[in-house]
């Protein structure tokens, strides 16, 4: 399940609660485009700021509508013990993988994390991808380290967060990575502006959030990707460079996710958790146009 497109859908959350009706039907868009796998609870999908009955629940709820498709869940917690309820719980809704990173309070060092991922891969039975999110999490892993983990019977993938704004340099970035990690464990863009970059790279998967609310536009890049066809993957990335501007405006991707699904009509216009908030109607109007310039879908 560690190859293609990997959509990463939005958790909408209103005041009264997880948006069920919401959730389902950006799950829809997804199975009607055929997504490789979905992977659900990731950082648009909100895990840090939901309960453990809230996580439990929403990956049922995947589970029951993502059919035949491969489901990951984010398990990432601070303590262990919670890792490893929620892992148990993922597990129970049906999980076929769970994505694992290096949340902390107190600053992690490398034994730890090493140790969290062999605690972790030893009590699952699905297999695991780490997820590489300096930017959240505050833990960098090195390419040492990350080889290290990859040796760990389980660990799959290996979610990276971007590589070098040049197609060299990004290739050397992907092939030195590369020959650190254990063989068949696939290597995942996830920071959307680089995803272009990244597959011509030699990146296996895309760990999308674009993918998770227009999988349609996605799919196109990661099937141009699979056809080893640089240029078609080059020229689908650089069109969607106004969506990533927003991204880059907005502080990252869930505030512009959020308030594409209101403007889809699929969720509340309001469907953050807080103390994020919505975006202002000039901001969403902004959205609105992009997504109709571009004819995301």
């Amino acid at each position: 399940m560690f190859t293609g497109l990997s959509a990463f859908p939005l958790t909408p959350i209103t005041a009264s609660g997880v948006d069920e009706q919401g959730f389902i039907k950006i799950l829809t868009r997804l199975t009607a485009a055929r997504v490789d796998s979905m992977g659900i609870l990731g950082s648009t999908g909100s895990y840090a700021y939901l309960t453990r009955e809230q996580r439990k629940r929403i990956a049922t709820l995947a589970k029951q509508h993502a059919g035949d498709i491969p489901m990951m869940v984010c398990v990432g917690a601070v303590s262990t013990d919670a890792i490893l309820h929620l892992a148990d719980d993922a597990q129970a809704a049906g999980a076929n993988a769970l994505l694992l990173p290096a949340v902390s309070y107190q600053s992690l060092n490398d034994e730890e994390v090493f140790s969290l991922f062999e605690t972790v891969t030893r009590h699952v039975s699905v297999p695991v991808c780490i997820y590489d999110n300096p930017g959240t999490t505050h833990f960098t892993f090195t390419d040492e380290l990350h080889g290290r983990l990859s040796s760990l019977e389980g660990v799959r993938s290996v979610k990276i967060p971007g590589v070098p704004g040049s197609p060299a340099a990004a290739a050397e970035r992907v092939a030195v990575l590369r020959q650190h990690l254990h063989p068949g464990v696939t290597i995942g863009i996830s920071s959307d502006a680089y995803a272009g970059l990244g597959l011509n790279a030699g990146c296996e998967v895309w760990y999308s959030v674009c993918g998770g609310l227009f999988p349609e536009t996605a799919k196109q890049i990661t099937e141009a990707a699979a056809a080893q066809d640089h240029e078609q993957v080059t020229a689908l990335a650089a069109r969607l460079e106004p969506l990533w501007v927003l991204f880059r405006k907005h502080g990252g991707s869930i505030r512009v996710i959020a308030a594409a699904a209101g403007v889809l009509g699929l969720t509340d216009t309001d469907c953050l958790p807080r103390p994020l908030q919505p975006l202002s109607a000039d901001d969403t109007a902004d959205i609105a146009r992009v997504i109709a310039t571009l004819g995301l879908k």
